[in-house]
């Protein structure tokens, strides 16, 4: 993933931002599938790290990056606090450094991850019935996959 962010877009910052994301989106897919879990210790430091190198990179964005890092949170914040079951703070944080390394694509990341988790769920309703609308799945790989294709697709 991260030769793959040199080979698209050549030695910028941009590839810099992106070989950071892609080797923390593998790592937090990984860890999400395995233990349901996103771990801070990755997320807010890479988080962090995301958001200074945009705004040094791209000053003239920074707004672009800070509300879009903020809209994405808040998108999945709000449904958290009403059904506290179906998702948790992880993928919050998660969709808040989306956010700050796609700019304003993070909507068409979101939507991509939704569509896929919809596409899983759906397979996993024909293939088990009814009961498997209670089978809960990571939805951190579905963000990822959806933040990498936007990022690798939409370029700059």
């Amino acid at each position: 993933m991260v030769a793959g962010c040199f080979a698209r877009f050549g030695f910028s910052g941009h590839s810099l931002v992106g070989a950071i994301l892609a080797v923390a989106l593998v790592l937090l897919t990984a860890i999400d599938l395995d233990r349901r879990l996103l771990p801070d210790a990755i997320v807010l430091p890479t988080f962090a790290v995301v958001l200074i190198l945009q705004l040094l990179f791209y000053p003239d964005r920074a707004l672009e990056w800070v509300l879009a890092a903020l809209g994405a949170a808040l998108f999945f914040f709000i449904p958290m606090l009403v059904y506290p079951a179906g998702m948790g703070l992880g993928d919050v944080k998660l969709a808040a450094l989306l956010g700050a390394a796609l700019g304003k694509a993070v909507a068409a990341a979101i939507f991509l991850g939704l569509v896929s988790a919809a596409v899983v769920g759906l397979f996993l309703l024909v293939r088990e019935g009814l009961s498997a609308r209670k089978k809960a799945i990571a939805f951190g790989p579905f963000l990822a996959f959806g933040g990498l294709l936007v990022f690798f697709l939409g370029g700059h």
